[in-house]
């Protein structure tokens, strides 16, 4: 497998390469602007956006951070859990700029969904989604509400969905291949996690009626544990500095920390 070189997670003040690359851009826009020839540009430099921070050269901006939280909406893991912090959000970010990062390193042509089942999921999830059912995703009418009432777009949330999808089919892929889950674990799952979860007297399932859904948990949880031992080390040998203090959590000061997908 190709690696990113060592990982650098730094903490240091806005410089003029980074900080203010949102302002160079904002210049080279008002100076220029779509191909019109050299234009009046402002006494007084506009920032547009800000560089928050940077993956293996990848810039990640305030804005990706501020529509991961907006996103979130769709993430049927949220519920319950409170809102997604810009911290957390960045977390996420960094997170998926590394998988993306290597799922393109290692050209997994299998991992990138067709635009049918891109459809087909996003229909299913405006039917179950928790906030979609409550406001009615499943019509034209609630969908675009329920779109503007989160400040997200059609084309927004296609893109999201493709990328989610990618990243779940590349794990699926690298990671649950050659894994066998053998009947005794099956077995010691049901005793000793699923039968303590029902009460005296309640009618409890037998196990080869429910063996297959055991089975299919106790996969995710190794896949889940392979998956985030791979995350950890991809964090650990790549590049990633986090420019604004605000953002910093401790996996940035030396630790690995976690980052959804």
């Amino acid at each position: 497998m190709c690696i990113q070189p060592p990982i650098r997670f730094k903490r240091r003040p806005w410089s003029a390469s980074m900080g203010t690359m949102a302002m160079c851009v904002a210049a080279a826009v008002g100076t220029y602007g779509m191909g019109q020839g050299p234009v009046e540009t402002p006494t007084q430099a506009v920032v547009l956006d800000q560089v928050v921070a940077v993956v293996n050269n990848q810039a990640i901006l305030a804005s990706d951070v501020d529509e991961e939280i907006r996103l979130a909406v769709l993430d049927p893991g949220r519920g319950g859990i409170g809102a997604l912090t810009r911290k957390r959000a960045l977390q996420q970010l960094i997170s998926r700029a590394l998988i993306q990062q290597q799922i393109r390193q290692e050209d997994v042509q299998a991992a990138d969904p067709s635009q049918e089942d891109i459809a087909a999921r996003l229909a299913e999830m405006r039917k179950e989604l928790p906030a979609c059912v409550r406001q009615n995703c499943a019509s034209d009418e609630g969908w675009k509400a329920f779109l503007g009432a989160h400040g997200l777009t059609p084309a927004r949330v296609d893109t999201y969905l493709r990328y989610r999808m990618q990243i779940l089919r590349f794990i699926e892929q690298r990671f649950r291949q050659g894994i066998r889950i053998s009947p005794q674990e099956i077995e010691a799952y049901y005793h000793d996690t699923l039968l303590p979860q029902y009460a005296a007297g309640e009618i409890t399932p037998a196990l080869d009626k429910v063996a297959p859904r055991i089975e299919e948990i106790l996969l995710q949880q190794q896949v889940n544990a392979l998956f985030d031992d791979w995350l950890r080390n991809l964090r650990r040998q790549g590049d990633v500095e986090v420019l604004d203090p605000a953002l910093e959590t401790p996996q940035n000061q030396g630790g690995t920390g976690e980052g959804g997908a």
